[in-house]
């Protein structure tokens, strides 16, 4: 969980946070996000969500198109000595990255967004997140 902001260098490679290499393991997912970020996935997670994607009729349109989107846009990665990971220059420019990003924790796997994307995103967000939280019946009380 959390949020981290990180530098990206001129090669592409940027630090994922101590916590969530624990979590990660050694080797690990990253592809496109549906959010414009890039979403970064445990290879046992991964290996889940293909297998299900695979399992999907390959003759409706839309699946071949989630197919292509997630499946051929992933690149499997792992973290130099100095933790960090290279983006792919097709995963930054489909998420806008250019010299900082922001890795967000969100349980089952990360988010990498570009700074101006994600408060983009969570500016949006402000003003209908109660909404969305109450239409999917979820039971957030902060009663004490």
């Amino acid at each position: 969980m959390g949020k981290y902001s990180h530098s990206v260098d001129a090669k592409g490679r940027m630090i994922i946070p101590a916590g969530f290499r624990a979590e990660l393991g050694e080797r690990f997912v990253i592809t496109r996000g549906l959010d414009a970020c890039v979403t970064v996935y445990p290879l046992e997670r991964w290996e889940q969500v293909a297998e299900r994607l695979q399992q999907l009729s390959s003759t409706r349109k839309e699946v071949r198109m989630l197919i292509r989107f997630l499946i051929g846009g992933s690149s499997e990665v792992e973290c130099d000595k100095q933790g960090r990971i290279l983006l792919p220059a097709h995963l930054r420019d489909y998420a806008q990255i250019k010299r900082e990003a922001v890795v967000v924790g969100t349980g089952n796997q990360l988010e990498i967004w570009s700074k101006t994307q994600l408060a983009a995103q969570e500016e949006a967000a402000r003003d209908s997140i109660s909404d969305v939280a109450a239409g999917i019946d979820l039971p957030i009380d902060f009663s004490l």
